[in-house]
């Protein structure tokens, strides 16, 4: 079980700068212990820095509450809406994420998408018709490259999965849409309601991903 955190920065820009490196070593402990298998700025579609999305490996809110209270953009108001969302990775054979010492690109190479489920009585049944087309399209996307990370978001209870998080090597928000416009979930009109935002990958002493070799 996990968690993702959505985070969106508050009215002064000045304080992501102010904060950065507080906020690499924090995460960069994290990424390294375990607890945080994947992270990623948040970008306007015209690459201005909007926020960030973090996935964290902990069992219960507990943890959460944890990585808050140590987060500098948490702490210092870089953050001005922090959403939090059960969240499990899809298990796919991904490829490893950048590393210290790797290249990171300064411009974007990524998108993430937030894509949220119908809130329909069908809904539900939806999902599970589309699911096993879904994360046979994934299988080999995974693999090369196309997904670097995806999974899907749970209710509450965390006993439903009622969207999902992808983020997927496209350097533009058409070609992310048009890339989803072939999911069975769009097609099967599961997803329903998707925002996207740009991103690169940062490197971090990652562990593998669930699935990856």
């Amino acid at each position: 079980m996990g968690y993702a955190i959505l985070a969106f920065d508050g009215a002064d820009k000045t304080r992501r700068a102010a904060a950065m490196d507080r906020h690499r070593a924090v995460i960069s402990r994290w990424a390294e212990d375990g607890r945080m298998p994947f992270g990623t700025p948040l970008f306007t579609a015209e690459w201005v820095p909007s926020g960030s999305l973090m996935i964290l490996d902990v069992p219960d809110m507990a943890g959460v509450r944890a990585y808050l209270a140590e987060e500098p953009f948490s702490v210092e108001g870089v953050w001005g809406d922090v959403r939090v969302l059960p969240f499990r990775i899809a298990p796919l054979p991904y490829q490893r994420l950048p590393k210290p010492g790797d290249p990171v690109a300064s411009t974007r190479t990524h998108t993430v998408a937030i894509a949220y489920d119908g809130t329909d009585a069908e809904a539900s049944a939806r999902r599970q018709a589309a699911r096993p087309a879904h994360i046979a399209r994934m299988q080999p996307m995974a693999a090369d490259g196309t997904l670097a990370v995806g999974g899907a978001i749970l209710d509450e209870d965390e006993s439903r999965m009622i969207g999902s998080i992808t983020v997927t090597r496209h350097a533009s928000d058409e070609a992310a849409r048009a890339w989803m416009a072939e999911d069975p979930y769009v097609r099967g009109g599961v997803w329903q309601d998707i925002t996207l935002h740009a991103t690169r990958l940062a490197a971090l002493p990652y562990r593998p991903l669930p699935g990856a070799a």
